[in-house]
Order: C-alpha cells, then structure tokens, then sequence
C-alpha cells in the first residue's frame, strides 16, 4: 500500500519545547491515528530569532557547542553555537553573545553595550573551519554598529590622539580611524548570511537608535547621542572601506550590527525562515507530500510578518500541499494567517488552565491535539 506522506515542520513552543520536540510530539499524535497509512517527515524550523540554532542544528543533523564570551556589558557568558553534521556550516545567534536578555534592566545602557562576545562567536566557529556562518542577530542589548563584534576579530578603532577607542555605542562620536588589516584572514574564504526579519536603516527616524534603542535604556537625549554617534561611525567607515551602507534595509539591526556585517565581512542579509527553508532543502523535501503541518507557540495577526508558519505555508502553497497550524495560543486577528497559504489552525490548550500548566504540558497537549486532528481527516477520507 502507498503509504501518504505527511511533512511535520514547526517552530519551537517558546518555555515548552523546541521545534524537535514538537515536531516528536505531532508525529506520535498522528502515527496512533494512521499507523500504516502514513509515512512522516520530520524538519525542525525557525525564523532566525530565538531556537534557531537548536532547530537548524536538528535538521542539519549537527552539534551544539559552548564557549565562554563577553556579554553586552564585559562580563563572562556561556554562549551556544551549532555546527552541521557535514562540519560546512556554523550556527550562531548574536542574541547568545550580546542579547537583550543578558542584562537585568536596571544595567542596560547601549552608551556602553558591546557585541564584543558576537565576535567571540564568529571566532569560535572560524576554529572549526566551516565555510558558510549563519548568523542570527534579533534581541541584541547593543548600539555599538558591529564595532565590537569587528574588535573581537581583529580590526582596531582609535581616536584622533592615537589611543585605542573604548567599547559602546557611545564612544563611537570618537572615532577617528580605524585598521582592519589584522582582520582574521579565514574571513575572506567564509560565506555569512545573516538572518534579519527587519528593514531598518542605520540612521534617522527610522534607524537602528531611535526605533530600538528606548527598549534597550536609551533616553531621549541617549537616542540622539547614539544616532550621532552611529552617523559619525559610518562616515569614518565609509572613508575606510569606500561603501555606503546606512541606507541598506536591514543595516538598522541590531543596533547597527546589519551596517557592521555588510560593511566589513561582506555579508548577505535575508529574512531568516528563507535561510532555514534553504538550508533544510525544505522545497525538495516536502515534494510529493499529502499534508504539510507547522506551529509555534503563538500564532497571531503578527504571524504574518515574517514568521515560521508563514514561511512554511507559502513554500507549501507553492506545491498547492494543504497546511495545518497546530500552537499554544491563538491571539487577536489570527484568522489573517488564513491569507497567507495555512488552511486551519488550532489552539493545544484543551481547557480553562494556568500558563504554566499549559507549558509543563506542552507536549502532551499537542500530541492530543495532532490526534484529534489526524482522526477527523481519517473520518473524512472515509466519506
């Protein structure tokens, strides 16, 4: 017998499972239901934010490494990197080096946040001799333009008398010129795309400190300062390098660390679930199936901006292959995803609970839902 063949391709549940595991769960829900009939494919997703690496290192069938780095504001942080099973390709979110999250709120000040530990990163991999750098940069605590991250690597900022240029968004107004000759030389052989889900320019009303820098302890007058700050570092880069990139879609991020990448290690921004469908080969993978089913913890009217079951559904839809949505919570105006290529979504939540209940229980809830869900498209065939 011709056995369907059933693509299980979700994000992580945030605080609950990563994509593995919820991809784990929706298989055992749907194999109870169509034991024979049935053959699934498991393909652990992400968007470039948050579980990125633990998704790609999934599907890539790779390894989670660990490195003590510096966090945004100099102190030590164990950081997580993956590298593929082919040892091609590293893995990294900037988040784990120079994230938001690192730092309690009372001491966040991107005057002084570094992506120093971002750079620490690059090296790390460097050290395994992979080719391609996959380099997620959401969440960042920073405002410095990369400047950092480019520090750990090997170039050297200095002001007008001679002396070295301390770290932070912030002392960048000080910046006289800069050398890049001792840039590690590995750089120039190694591929890096950037997974960035925003177009922010560097500068301005729209750029990376008036949009981002107030969630990081920026005041108003902190905003302009950096803003400047950001602007002066881009002329002197520009000096040094002969490109312009503060007009680039994406050169905004993170705090300036998209301008720092694109100007410097020649790197490619691209909105990350385009990376991961490319990287998974999810297109050639999903060809021939029945049914390709998605999720993540919360599916939303912001799910259509860029996010994994979105991504999911369109590269489906290019295939006319049905999508189902399974998540943790349906918010406000999910019924938009309905636009975009998934044909139904559901909530796992089976009754009245508290969250931490709801998150304690994520697997098993979904496994029961996927059940549900595998039994009344069985009740429908047989119509």
């Amino acid at each position: 017998m011709h056995k369907k063949k059933i693509v299980i391709a979700p994000d992580s549940f945030k605080e609950s499972m990563t994509a593995k595991q919820a991809a784990e769960s929706i298989a055992r829900g749907f194999s109870t239901v169509f034991r024979d009939e049935a053959a699934f494919e498991i393909i652990p997703m992400a968007d470039g934010g948050e579980g990125t690496t633990q998704s790609l290192a999934d599907a890539l069938e790779g390894r989670i490494y660990y490195k003590t780095v510096t966090n945004p504001m100099g102190d030590p942080v164990r950081a997580a990197y993956a590298i593929s099973g082919d040892k091609s390709t590293a893995i990294l979110e900037a988040a784990e080096a120079s994230g938001l999250e690192l730092v309690p709120i009372e001491k966040r000040n991107p005057l002084l946040a570094t992506t120093y530990g971002t750079g620490e990163l690059i090296m790390a991999a460097l050290d395994h001799g992979v080719s391609k750098i996959i380099l997620g940069i959401g969440g960042s605590a920073t405002n410095d333009g990369g400047a950092g991250m480019l520090e750990a690597l090997g170039a050297h900022f200095y002001q007008r008398n001679g002396e070295k240029l301390d770290c932070g968004g912030g002392n960048l107004i000080d910046l006289d010129h800069i050398d890049i000759s001792k840039l590690d030389a590995r750089l120039k052989n190694t591929e890096i795309v950037v997974a960035c889900d925003v177009d922010n320019v560097l500068l301005g009303a729209d750029g990376a400190s008036a949009v981002y820098g107030p969630q990081k302890g920026a005041s108003k007058e902190m905003v302009h300062l950096l803003d400047q700050a950001l602007s002066h570092y881009h002329d002197v880069q520009e000096r040094f390098t002969g490109k312009s990139v503060k007009d680039i879609p994406g050169s905004g991020a993170a705090g300036g660390l998209g301008a720092g990448l694109i100007a410097f290690l020649e790197a490619t921004l691209k909105p990350g679930v385009e990376i991961v469908l490319k990287e998974t080969d999810f297109y050639n993978r999903i060809a021939q199936s029945s049914l390709v089913i998605t999720g993540e913890g919360k599916i939303d009217g912001q799910t259509i901006y860029g996010k994994t079951p979105i991504g999911v559904a369109k590269a489906a839809k290019q295939n006319n292959i049905p999508v189902i949505a399974l998540c943790g919570t349906l918010g406000p105006n999910y019924e938009k995803v309905y636009e975009y290529g998934i044909d139904a979504a559901f909530s796992i939540i089976q009754s009245p609970c508290e969250q931490k209940h709801a998150l304690e229980n994520g697997p098993e809830f979904l496994e029961g839902l996927a059940r549900n869900i595998a039994r009344i498209l069985k009740v429908k065939s047989a119509l």
